[in-house]
C-alpha cells in the first residue's frame, strides 16, 4: 500500500492471528488500525462502504454468515455497524476450528454490547494500538532497544538528530500516521482538528450522552495541564473553577473522564507495587495521561514555540509522548507500563514490567546534566528499596531524555538514551 510505514503492531496482530480464531483491534481513531489490518488480510469486508451500506447491515440481520465468506484472513471493518457480526464469527470460528480466521476494526466508540451473547472468551483476541512511535514515523534512529536493554548491555552506542525546535514539533504534530508526510504547518493542524472532534462529537458517541462542548474543553484543558500527575477529580474540578471561572463538580468529571477512556483519548497509567525493603506506603492512584502529546497540546492551545518558552510544559509534554512510545514497545515484548510513587515523594516516570517477572525502571527528563543526574540518583534509590529476597533486581536504569546527542552508559550503571535514538 502506498506510503504504509511498517507497524510495530504488524507483528503483534501476526502472532495473535497465530492463536485465536478472530483478533479484535481498538485504539484511537485515526491511529491506523485498519491499514495495518489491510496488510494481512487476504479479503475485506468494508461494513460502511456508501454503495452497499445498507445492504451489508440487511444481510447482517438476515444471514450474517454470508458476509463471512471470503479468503481468511478476512478483515471486517467498522464491524460495529452491526453488532450481531459478532456472534456470528464466534461460531464460525467455533465450527471452522481453525485460527487466524477474521480481523475486526472498527471506530473508537464503542460497540453496543446488549446485542451480544457471548463475550467471546477463547475465540477472540484484543490488541491496541495507539499512534506511532518515533521510531515508526523514522523520527528515532533507533540505535537503542529496549529489548535488548533487558539484557543489560556492558556499553551502547548510539546517536540521535533531535533537537529543540525538532522535538517541540514532533510532541505537537503527534504520531497520527497521516500527517508524518504533510507539509510541517498543515501537519500541526491536524491535532487541532482531532481535538475539535472529540469535543464536538465523539465524546457524545462514547456513552450516548449529549454534553457541553465548552465543558469538555475545560475539562482537557485541565487534564492537558495535569499531565503526569496522580490528581484527583475533585483536583481538576477545582482546577477548572479557578482557572476557568465555572463551576463543575467531581461527578461530571468523571463521567467524562470516562467517556474520553472510551474512545482511547485518555490513557492513564497504573501504579506498580514492588517488594520493598521498608513498608513504605505506596501511591496507588493512577497517572493521568493522553494517548498522545498532541491532544494536550491543542487542550491548551499551544504550539512549539509555546512550548520552547515554556520548559515546564514542555518536559510534562515530552514525558507524555515518552509514556507513548514506551506503551508501544512494551505491546511488542508482552509488557506493561507502570508509575511508582511513594509518600515520600520517591518516583519513578515508568516501570516497563514483562511478563517473566523482569522489569526495567526509566525516568523521564528534557536533558542537561543537571535533570540526567537528578533522574539517576531518584533511580538509584528507588534501587536500593527494592527487596532482592522477594523479588528480581531491576534490569537496568534508564534515564530517557527529550534532548541529547548520544546513548551511554554512566560509571554508576545507570543508562543516559535520548528518545530519538530508542526502538521496541
Amino acid at each position: 500500500m502506498k506510503n504504509y510505514r511498517n507497524r510495530i503492531a504488524d507483528d503483534i496482530l501476526r502472532r495473535k492471528l497465530e492463536g485465536k480464531g478472530a483478533v479484535l483491534i481498538e485504539g484511537p481513531k485515526w491511529c491506523g488500525k485498519t491499514t495495518t489490518a489491510e496488510q494481512v488480510a487476504a479479503s475485506i469486508l468494508y461494513m460502511d462502504d456508501p454503495q452497499t451500506k445498507e445492504q451489508n447491515i440487511i444481510m447482517a440481520s438476515l444471514n450474517p454468515k454470508r458476509l463471512l465468506v471470503g479468503e481468511t484472513p478476512r478483515l471486517i471493518d467498522e464491524w460495529q455497524i452491526a453488532v450481531k457480526l459478532w456472534d456470528a464469527i464466534r461460531f464460525e470460528v467455533d465450527h471452522r476450528q481453525e485460527i487466524g480466521q477474521f480481523i475486526l476494526t472498527g471506530s473508537a466508540v464503542p460497540a453496543d454490547t446488549n446485542e451480544i451473547t457471548h463475550s467471546g472468551t477463547g475465540r477472540f483476541t484484543w490488541m491496541t494500538m495507539r499512534p506511532m512511535s518515533l521510531y515508526e514515523s523514522g523520527d528515532s534512529t533507533g540505535g537503542v532497544s529496549l529489548r535488548d536493554m533487558f539484557n543489560a548491555p556492558d556499553s551502547i552506542d548510539a546517536a540521535s538528530d533531535i533537537d529543540m525546535d525538532r522535538l517541540a514539533f514532533l510532541i505537537c504534530r503527534g504520531g497520527w500516521p497521516q500527517v508524518v508526510d504533510m507539509r510541517d504547518e498543515i501537519a500541526l493542524d491536524q491535532a487541532y482538528d482531532y481535538y475539535d472532534a472529540v469535543v464536538n462529537s465523539d465524546i457524545n458517541r462514547a456513552d450516548g450522552v449529549s454534553k457541553n462542548p465548552e465543558r469538555v474543553k475545560r475539562l482537557m484543558r485541565s487534564y492537558a495541564r495535569n499531565q503526569g500527575t496522580q490528581i484527583a477529580n475533585t483536583v481538576i474540578a477545582d482546577d477548572i473553577s479557578v482557572n476557568d471561572g465555572t463551576t463543575i463538580d467531581e461527578y461530571t468529571v468523571a463521567s467524562y473522564i470516562a467517556a474520553l477512556k472510551k474512545i482511547f483519548v485518555i490513557e492513564d497509567m497504573p501504579a506498580w507495587n514492588p517488594n520493598l525493603r521498608s513498608k513504605t506506603a505506596i501511591r496507588s492512584a493512577d497517572t493521568r495521561y493522553y494517548v498522545d502529546p498532541s491532544i494536550a497540546v491543542a487542550a491548551i492551545g499551544a504550539g512549539p514555540s509555546d512550548l520552547i518558552s515554556d520548559l515546564k510544559t514542555f518536559g510534562f509534554l515530552l514525558e507524555t509522548l515518552c509514556i507513548r512510545d514506551l506503551r508501544v514497545f512494551a505491546d511488542a515484548l508482552n509488557g506493561e507500563v507502570y508509575h511508582f510513587r511513594d509518600k515520600n515523594g520517591l518516583e519513578c516516570d515508568a516501570v516497563i514490567h514483562l511478563r517473566n517477572s523482569s522489569y526495567g525502571l526509566i525516568e523521564i527528563k528534557l536533558g542537561g546534566d543537571r535533570l540526567i543526574e537528578e533522574g539517576a540518583n531518584a533511580l538509584k534509590s528507588l534501587e536500593r528499596k527494592i527487596d532482592p529476597e522477594k523479588m528480581k533486581m531491576p534490569s537496568f536504569l534508564m534515564v530517557l531524555t527529550g534532548l541529547g546527542d548520544y546513548a551511554y552508559k554512566r560509571p554508576d550503571g545507570v543508562y543516559v538514551v535520548p528518545i530519538g535514538c530508542l526502538k521496541d
